[in-house]
């Protein structure tokens, strides 16, 4: 049926006297198209809506136009909640470190569609100021070396020392839990036994 052809192309230029029969078909056809979108568009809006477009306004892509910029997002606004979202993520060492740092990756990437572009360098020191205390020998590492860190090496050596951390902390565990041998032998023995009342 061609509804939406005056969404699709530009308006033909046809007058009636002088042009072909098929250029006048066209136009004709471009100009239906045209009368149904806009019956269409403001049948389907609510009045408050239909009453701010101006009635000047006599095509429907420029109607559709008119009423999208009343709607445009403010991109300072969301650039805004994205970098304080990212600034304010913590890792809480519990999760998943690769899609802890994936989500980060995630807001730089939307960060990036709004023209405000991060460098590696850049997400890589925020990925490292988000983790906890456990973290910091690991952080002292990396800045003691002169070699920069992509993104995928980040994550590669952050599941390591993750790893690394907890295999210390069950170390840790177990010889906690092991008991300690207190005293010497004559004590211990002296509260066994026949001699222990006296």
């Amino acid at each position: 049926m061609d509804l939406d052809l005056a969404l699709r192309t530009k308006q033909s230029t046809a007058s009636i006297d002088t042009s072909s029969s098929e250029l006048r078909a066209k136009y004709e056809k471009w100009d239906r198209s045209n009368r149904m979108n806009l019956m269409i568009i403001k049948h389907g809006i609510s009045e408050a809506f239909r009453g701010a477009v101006s009635n000047c306004v006599t095509k429907a892509k420029e109607y559709l136009d008119d009423i999208e910029k009343r709607f445009a997002k403010s991109n300072k606004v969301e650039t805004n909640t994205i970098l304080k979202s990212l600034i304010s993520m913590k890792y809480k060492g519990k999760e998943n470190i690769q899609k802890y740092i994936m989500e980060m990756s995630h807001l730089t990437s939307k960060l990036k569609a709004l023209n405000l572009e991060l460098s590696d360098g850049m997400h890589v020191h925020l990925v490292l100021i988000s983790f906890p205390n456990q973290f910091s020998q690991f952080q002292i590492n990396y800045n003691c070396q002169k070699e920069k860190w992509t993104l995928n090496k980040l994550i590669s050596y952050c599941v390591q020392e993750k790893e690394r951390l907890k295999q210390n902390k069950s170390e840790s565990v177990y010889l906690a839990r092991t008991p300690k041998y207190k005293g010497n032998k004559r004590k211990n023995e002296a509260t066994k036994g026949p001699y222990a009342k006296k």
